[in-house]
């Protein structure tokens, strides 16, 4: 394939050739017509997704969003919750006590009570089911999940529901609209058959736990190892890089402490690290661990925040310009269907976060543009690399002024386009 007059940083307006999966050539304009005319728009390499969970996205096509932006209130959630036809189970995702109060199966039972009801928390780690989802599923004997809240039992639960249509294909079309050309799943407990499952997606994958991908650890407060216990769950699985969920001050400083005793490997990760304060920021620099963060949820979730999370730790969440400048590597992640799944949306909040920690343009943009493997290490277009990349409209300054996916044209992977033609 022959792309001309593309601009590609360091080339200036540059024809580009793509053979065999890879940039093979960048020369000067010539006088042959391409296979796609570029008309002066930048070139780039594809961006990844370093932190999404696609199976849970894939299944919002058959899902009603009830968080605080969509639902608003009690009687929102109720509309919601009942304006579908009677007697059909409702799969409602993204709730948030700010919305009704803390949901239990009687509470669902006076909202819904003619429908099997579950409602997935904002952080996906809780469902709440209703007496008629809990009857239908032969679980209402009472004992475990007698309130109809299961905390993080979604293996368990899986076989209980009725099969939710999976529209991976819009998920992987919307994803190249994006310019995405790459995703790292980070389930904590992926299924063997999962890597098969999004096959369709025509995107390049990493799946946690699967191959040589990192090894995600799972953790919660009230079921916190010592530091000790996690690093003998750490040496375990070297020399395998591990990716650790951590959400909490407490959650940081087992990982850090983990990761000291059984020494840190390339590609070693912490998920998310919505608390780390600074007094943390040398020992992550020093262990030279990656941060894969979401820059976007003190922008989407800022008035829940300003309750939610204790005053000591208001002023370390989501840590984006002070962990770089720390020497701290750093990436990005949508934590999509928990975040928004447009890149272009954490950018932009990644430019406008407020208290030191608003990132330049160009920075948001490398946020997603690392290696798959190495999310901090920054892809470049060059003869030689793999062809996955995509086309603006414009020209990158004007991309980086106006921050959206908008600007994205065409998406390429191993140099085959995966958005519609024109």
């Amino acid at each position: 394939m022959l792309i001309t007059d593309v601009e590609v940083e360091g080339y200036g307006r540059v024809d580009v050739r793509l053979g065999g999966g890879r940039v093979v050539g960048i020369g000067r304009p010539g006088a042959r017509r391409g296979d796609v005319d570029g008309r002066g728009g930048a070139l780039l390499v594809g961006l990844h997704d370093h932190h999404v969970h696609l199976a849970a996205l894939a299944a919002e096509a058959a899902s009603v969003r009830v968080g605080p932006a969509e639902a608003g209130d009690r009687d929102g959630l109720v509309g919601a919750l009942r304006s579908g036809p009677q007697g059909e189970w409702v799969r409602a995702v993204g709730y948030h006590e700010s919305v009704a109060g803390e949901l239990d199966r009687w509470v669902l039972d006076d909202f819904a009570p003619d429908r099997p009801v579950r409602v997935q928390h904002r952080s996906g780690a809780l469902w709440v089911w209703n007496s008629a989802a809990l009857r239908a599923a032969g679980l209402d004997g009472g004992g475990h999940g007698g309130d109809g809240r299961f905390w993080r039992e979604d293996e368990r639960l899986r076989g209980f529901t009725p099969p939710v249509r999976l529209d991976l294909r819009g998920v992987g079309a919307r994803a190249a609209a994006y310019g995405i050309t790459g995703f790292t799943n980070a389930d904590p407990h992926p299924g063997q058959d999962l890597p098969e499952l999004l096959s369709v997606l025509p995107q390049r994958l990493v799946v946690m736990g699967i191959g040589d991908a990192p090894v995600k650890f799972l953790l919660d407060d009230a079921t916190l190892p010592t530091p000790g216990e996690l690093a003998a769950s750490v040496a375990a699985v070297r020399p395998r890089p591990v990716a650790v969920h951590c959400v909490t001050r407490v959650q940081l400083l087992v990982t850090l402490l983990a990761l000291e005793e059984t020494g840190p490997v390339a590609g070693d990760r912490i998920e998310h690290g919505s608390v780390i304060p600074a007094e943390t920021m040398p020992w992550l620099a020093r262990l030279g661990v990656t941060v894969v963060t979401q820059p976007h949820f003190p922008v989407e979730r800022g008035r829940e925040y300003a309750t939610d999370v204790d005053p000591d730790d208001q002023a370390h969440l989501y840590r984006c310009r002070s962990l770089a400048e720390a020497g701290i590597p750093l990436a990005a992640g949508t934590d999509a269907p928990y975040g928004s799944a447009d890149p272009w949306a954490v950018m932009r909040a990644a430019v406008e976060r407020s208290g030191g920690e608003a990132v330049a343009r160009r920075a948001a943009l490398d946020l997603f543009a690392g290696e798959p493997h190495r999310p901090s290490r920054v892809k470049r277009l060059a003869v030689g690399s793999v062809a996955d990349l995509f086309l603006l409209h414009v020209p990158l300054k004007e991309a980086l002024d106006l921050m959206s996916a908008d600007v994205v044209r065409a998406t390429f992977v191993g140099g085959r386009r995966i958005t519609p033609p024109e």
